[in-house]
C-alpha cells in the first residue's frame, strides 16, 4: 500500500477499506506516515465525507492504537456518558453519584478542559485532596464497592486520536463530522464501557452551532456504537445559554452539591434526569424511562444521591467537610455584581462568550500549560426568559482582581447579555436518537 494512492482514492470520493484504514492509523501512530500526507487525507475526508462503515473502522483502529481498558472485573453493565461540551456543564458531578446511587456501576474516565472552564477533572480537583490518578486495580475495586469512581484518562488511551486531533487543530479540519465522531467514540470504546449515553450539545456555547449538524453528529456516533457492539444513544441538548447558573470550577462543585440536595437549578436537574434515565435503562436496572426517572427522583430527594457523592469524594481522598460546608470552596477575593442597564426580559445570554469571560478571569485554560484558578467564575442570577429590573444583578463575578482591573471582562459580558421587551426560555432537549 502507498499513502499517496489512498489519499487519491478518498480525494476522488471512493470508500477506504478496513485494511486500508488500519494501515493508515498504524503508520501515522508509529511515525511512518508524515503529517503532510495525513493532512492531505483529513482534508479529503473533510470534503468527501465517509460512510458509516468507514467511520466505524477508523474509530476502532484508533481505539486499538493504544491501551484498551478492561472493565470485565466490574460487576454489572458499565454505562459511560460523554458530553460534546458546553458552558456550565456540571452534569457529570451530579450524574455519576445519582446514577450510582440506584445501583448502576459508573466507571468514568474524564479529561481536562481547554477553553472556557476546566473539565470534569479540574472541577473535582477544586475539592481539596481529591485524587483523580488511581491505579486500574483501585479504580475497579472502588466501582465494585461503591458503584462509582471518576479518574483521569490513561496516558496511552487512543494515542492515534491524540496525534490526529493535534493535526486537525492546525489544518482547519476540526469541523468534520466523521473525524469528530471517530475521535469521541474511539476514546469511549477504549475506555471499556458496555453502553454509552451521549449528550450532544447545540447552540452558541456548543461545538455544533446548528441543530442539523448536531443531529447528524449524534446519529453518526450512535451508528458507530451499534456497529462496534456497544449499546449507544444520544440526547441533543441546548447550549445557547449556559446550563445551570455557575461557570467556574469551585462554583460548579457548589452547584452540584446544591443540585444533589434538591436545591439546584431546574434545568441542570432535568438534564441529569434525562441522561440518567437513559443510563439506568441501558444498564437494565429499569424497564422503562419512566421507571428509571422515578428511581432517580427518589434517590435525589431521599438524600441517597448526595450520600453517594460524599462517599465518592471520601473514597478518592477528598475533604468531605467542604461538601457539608460548600461555602468553604467560595474563596474568591471579590464578588462583583453586574447590574442590568434596563428593565425587561433576558432575551440572550451568549454561552460561549460568557465562557470566554470566565476564562479571562482564570477559570479556564488558553494553553495546556495554563494554571486554573478554582475560585473564580460567574454565577447567573437570571436566565433567558426571566424578567429583570434596571439595576438588578444579572450575574455575580467571582474574581481575584478588583473591579477596575477586569473592565475588559465586564465589557465582554455586557456585549453578550441582551434584554428586550419579551423573550422565552429555549427548549432544554431538542431530540433523542437511538437509531
Amino acid at each position: 500500500m502507498r499513502m499517496v494512492d489512498l489519499i487519491a482514492k478518498k480525494r476522488d470520493g471512493q470508500s477506504l477499506s478496513k485494511e486500508e484504514i488500519e494501515w493508515i492509523v498504524t503508520g501515522y501512530t508509529n511515525g511512518k506516515i508524515p503529517d503532510y500526507q495525513m493532512s492531505a487525507l483529513t482534508m479529503a475526508i473533510f470534503y468527501q465525507d465517509m460512510t458509516d462503515q468507514e467511520i466505524t473502522d477508523l474509530t476502532l483502529a484508533m481505539a486499538n492504537s493504544g491501551d484498551v481498558v478492561n472493565l470485565e472485573n466490574i460487576e454489572g453493565i458499565k454505562v459511560d456518558k460523554h458530553s460534546t461540551g458546553g458552558v456550565g456543564d456540571t452534569t457529570t458531578l451530579v450524574l455519576a453519584p445519582l446514577v450510582a446511587s440506584v445501583g448502576v456501576p459508573v466507571a468514568k474516565m474524564s479529561g481536562r478542559g481547554l477553553g472556557y472552564t476546566g473539565g470534569t477533572l479540574d472541577k473535582l480537583e477544586a475539592i481539596p485532596g481529591f485524587q483523580i490518578e488511581l491505579s486500574e486495580d483501585k479504580f475497579v475495586e472502588l466501582v465494585n464497592e461503591s458503584k462509582v469512581a471518576v479518574i483521569g484518562q490513561s496516558g496511552n488511551l487512543a494515542p492515534a486520536d491524540k496525534k490526529l486531533y493535534a493535526l486537525r487543530d492546525v489544518t482547519a479540519t476540526v469541523d468534520s463530522i466523521p473525524l469528530i465522531a471517530s475521535s469521541i467514540m474511539s476514546k469511549k470504546i477504549a475506555a471499556g464501557a458496555d453502553a454509552i449515553v451521549l449528550d450532544v450539545t447545540t447552540g452558541d456555547g456548543a461545538f455544533m452551532k446548528n441543530l442539523e449538524d448536531a443531529k447528524r453528529l449524534a446519529s453518526t456516533m450512535v451508528q458507530i456504537g451499534k456497529l462496534a457492539n456497544r449499546q449507544t444513544m444520544a440526547v441533543i441538548s441546548d447550549m445557547s445559554q449556559p446550563l445551570g447558573e455557575a461557570i467556574g470550577n469551585s462554583l460548579e462543585v457548589v452547584e452540584a452539591i446544591e443540585t444533589l440536595q434538591g436545591k439546584g437549578p431546574k434545568d441542570l436537574e432535568e438534564m441529569c434526569y434525562v441522561l440518567g434515565s437513559q443510563m439506568v435503562v441501558l444498564a437494565k436496572k429499569a424497564d422503562t424511562l419512566e421507571q428509571a426517572r422515578e428511581m432517580l427522583e427518589e434517590a435525589l430527594h431521599s438524600g441517597k444521591a448526595f450520600a453517594k457523592f460524599k462517599e465518592m469524594v471520601a473514597n478518592q481522598g477528598g475533604d468531605v467537610s467542604v461538601i457539608d460546608h460548600p461555602e468553604k470552596l467560595l474563596t474568591a477575593k471579590y464578588e462583583i455584581e453586574l447590574p442590568a442597564k434596563q428593565s425587561g426580559v433576558i432575551t440572550k445570554l451568549v454561552a460561549n462568550e460568557l465562557g470566554i469571560a470566565a476564562m479571562m478571569l482564570g477559570a479556564g485554560r488558553k494553553t495546556k500549560e495554563d494554571t486554573i484558578d478554582f475560585a473564580v467564575g460567574l454565577k447567573l442570577r437570571k436566565k433567558v426568559g426571566e424578567a429583570i429590573q434596571e439595576g438588578e444583578s444579572v450575574l455575580t463575578i467571582y474574581a481575584n482582581q478588583p473591579a477596575e482591573e477586569i473592565q475588559d471582562v465586564v465589557a465582554l459580558l455586557y456585549q453578550n447579555i441582551e434584554i428586550g421587551p419579551s423573550g422565552q426560555e429555549p427548549p432544554l432537549i431538542h431530540g433523542i436518537i437511538t437509531e
